[in-house]
């Protein structure tokens, strides 16, 4: 009975803390964008794009604080002070990743004003994204044994970089300009894209999973789940053509005049569900 009393003591205790970094995470996003009033955008506006780029930002939250939850306990004291220390590292890298997603990845346009002014939901799925995948960043890189806060840091600066790497990949294989089409609020793009996104960066996590040994290993751990995860983008784009729309050309339905929403959450499944199967298959 004092066991049962005591997990349950500990999983309120570690549900609190978890807590408290989502209030923390929300005064940092504040921080880093003052000229949004998020009350208002959610709330007295019903900006939706916003709401979906913040709503991904505290998935990405989520997870990159899951990271320092699961796992095996090193007694309640040092869980927390891990929880705080990496959950504070993850809220500060989330909120530099959105930066880099606005001024390196769509370097092209604002996307404070894409989703603010111009209540781009394209932008806002890309946005939140990002915050995804670099939580899946993150909680890969945090998880194990071994590793530290520069090893987190290392991983988390090498996604990005992959990031903006997909993206140069992912304009390469489609026979359009995807900031173009983002810029012209086209959802379905902005879904596809997203996908991609996530993608990779559920690679990546995968690659950083387990125990940290030596750089060299998790590094090619890492390096061949991009490689693999890039060549997975283009032949995943034939396949969606090929299997999952047969008889329609993917391009055609996400440029129509109403582009197809339900082309671009095909094609964006199609990245998440190939990444996910290889990493059960590797």
């Amino acid at each position: 009975m004092t066991l049962i009393l005591d997990n349950i003591l500990s999983a309120i205790t570690y549900l609190a803390a978890a807590f408290l970094l989502f209030y923390v995470g929300k005064l940092v996003y504040q921080l880093f964008n003052r000229k949004i009033n998020m009350k208002d955008e959610l709330v007295e506006k019903d900006n939706f794009a916003f709401a979906i780029a913040h709503a991904g930002y505290f998935v990405g939250l989520l997870l990159a604080i899951g990271s320092a939850i699961i796992g095996p306990s090193n007694g309640l004291v040092n869980d927390l002070i891990d929880i705080f220390m990496y959950g504070i590292i993850a809220i500060v890298l989330l909120n530099i990743s959105l930066i880099i997603n606005d001024k390196v990845i769509l370097r092209r346009f604002s996307l404070t004003k894409e989703i603010i002014t111009d209540r781009n939901e394209g932008i806002g799925v890309v946005q939140a994204a990002n915050a995804i995948a670099t939580g899946l960043i993150i909680m890969g890189a945090v998880s194990g044994e071994g590793g530290g806060i520069v090893t987190a840091l290392v991983f988390w600066a090498i996604g990005q970089v992959v990031m903006i790497l997909t993206t140069r990949v992912y304009n390469w294989i489609t026979p359009f300009d995807i900031h173009e089409q983002l810029e012209k609020d086209n959802v379905a793009v902005g879904i596809g894209y997203a996908g991609a996104l996530v993608a990779l960066g559920n690679l990546i996590r995968f690659g950083l999973m387990g125990d940290f040994h030596s750089w060299e290993i998790t590094l090619s751990n890492v390096g061949i789940d991009v490689v693999i995860g890039l060549l997975l983008l283009p032949v995943v784009r034939f396949l969606t053509d090929k299997i999952l729309l047969p008889g329609q050309k993917l391009t055609d339905e996400l440029l129509q005049d109403k582009p197809n929403l339900g082309a671009g959450l095909i094609e964006a499944f199609a990245y998440i569900g190939g990444s996910v199967l290889i990493t059960w298959c590797i």
